[in-house]
């Protein structure tokens, strides 16, 4: 009776850290270079005036992102295989496609942000870095199994504690922090549009749904014991817990993140009249002569830490895109030559995103087209999200709460909507 009540985790509760798996890791991963260059820009920017939309978007994430890791859970297929099941191919080829060039794109950049943080640390080349930094990455992914490469993107989360110290180690006005999130001093002008809808598309993005529902079927291929919900019901209770738990403190940590990263920039950089930063690594370096070598330091080690965990995830979820769009093998826990496709794909984008460090493309208007190309392609992903997650024929009996769709829907048309504004607002 190894299978008596076929759970989702073994009869004897595991310890709480290793109930954390793909929600903690998403959440995380969200916090990419990238993503901490987006929001040192708009708390440079907006001092304190975007603090408020970090916590509009929570309960946003924590739904999405539920939602994806349930259909992954509950079907044992990838998002984009799910889709290609059930949708026509153009919608699926038109969505991947978009995918794979924001992910390529945002991949170029953080790659190049961490060789830029590890040179202000320590002098020296940035690009041998970030080339050493894309080959190490690949190297663990390629031949490190899955089972056994989760836990030390696990570990890496934890990367994410040095914006908690950075914050620590400068004075913050918790007062005026407070009263801005009760009365935002919002500015009606295009500019201050454009910079929610930058928060938006770091926060909310397309990879991240394709990498949490990817990582939850990893998991039962990984596993003896779980099976797809669909065929094995009797799991659904804890396993839907599980995910439950796990997505909540994954996208509060990713949130919390975000929010001193914000919070940093709006009270050292913000304050003192910094209010144009291009880049992550810039921002770590402006703050060393305004607040310290040491927040300087800790800044600049936690874009390198978050990079290590958020550039394979970025990668994976490409190829995890790609694969499945196609019908061929996806995942980490295939060797090189059970999965060639897929380990292609993961190649290449690796190889382009450090290629494009090479180029003179400007980073800053390639991280906005990123945000631009992640905008247009999360809101038909979300759609069809929401309609997999309503329909028997995909979900069987673990169609969406009304609680649930609530939220999914609500994040799809804040999206929708920021994705409007963006086009009203382009070239302003």
């Amino acid at each position: 009776m190894a299978r008596q009540a076929g759970s989702d985790r073994p009869s004897t509760p595991p310890p709480l850290w290793r109930r954390f798996s793909a929600g903690l890791i998403t959440g995380a991963a969200d916090d990419d270079p990238s993503g901490i260059a987006t929001y040192s820009q708009v708390g440079a920017a907006f001092g304190y005036g975007t603090l408020w939309c970090i916590l509009l978007t929570i309960p946003l994430m924590i739904a999405i992102q539920g939602i994806s890791a349930g259909i992954g859970r509950v079907t044992g297929h990838g998002l984009m295989d799910g889709i290609r099941r059930h949708y026509p191919k153009p919608l699926v080829y038109g969505l991947v496609v978009s995918i794979v060039v924001a992910n390529v794109i945002n991949l170029g950049a953080d790659i190049g942000a961490m060789g830029a943080a590890l040179q202000l640390l320590i002098g020296g080349p940035a690009l041998v870095y970030a080339i050493l930094f894309a080959v190490l990455s690949l190297l663990l992914q390629v031949f490190i199994p899955f089972s056994r490469y989760s836990p030390i993107l696990k570990i890496l989360t934890l990367s994410l504690l040095a914006y908690v110290a950075t914050v620590l180690v400068i004075h913050v006005p918790w007062r005026d922090v407070l009263l801005s999130i009760v009365h935002p001093p919002i500015a009606w002008n295009a500019t201050y549009a454009v910079g929610l809808v930058a928060l938006l598309g770091t926060t909310i993005s397309p990879y991240l749904f394709c990498w949490q529902a990817a990582q939850e079927v990893e998991e039962i291929r990984a596993s003896q014991r779980r099976i797809p919900l669909k065929k094995a019901p009797w799991q659904a209770p804890q396993a839907l817990s599980r995910i439950g738990i796990d997505t909540t403190v994954g996208m509060l940590f990713s949130n919390l993140i975000a929010f001193f990263i914000i919070l940093t920039a709006a009270v050292v950089l913000h304050a003192h009249g910094k209010t144009d930063i291009q880049s992550s690594a810039e921002a770590a370096e402006t703050l060393r002569p305004l607040a310290g070598r040491l927040a300087f330091a800790l800044f600049a080690a936690g874009i390198i830490g978050t990079g290590l965990l958020a550039v394979p995830v970025l990668a994976g979820a490409t190829a995890y895109a790609a694969a499945d769009a196609i019908k061929k093998p996806a995942g980490l826990e295939y060797t090189l030559t059970e999965a060639k496709f897929f380990y292609g794909v993961l190649v290449a984008a690796s190889v382009i995103g450090v290629a494009l460090n090479l180029t003179p493309l400007d980073p800053v208007k390639a991280l906005y087209w990123s945000a631009v190309i992640n905008g247009v392609a999360a809101v038909p992903l979300m759609v069809v999200m929401m309609l997999m997650g309503s329909r028997r024929k995909v979900m069987g009996q673990f169609t969406m709460p009304w609680a649930l769709k609530i939220a999914g829907w609500a994040a799809t048309v804040v999206m929708a909507a920021a994705a409007i504004v963006m086009f009203a607002t382009w070239g302003q």
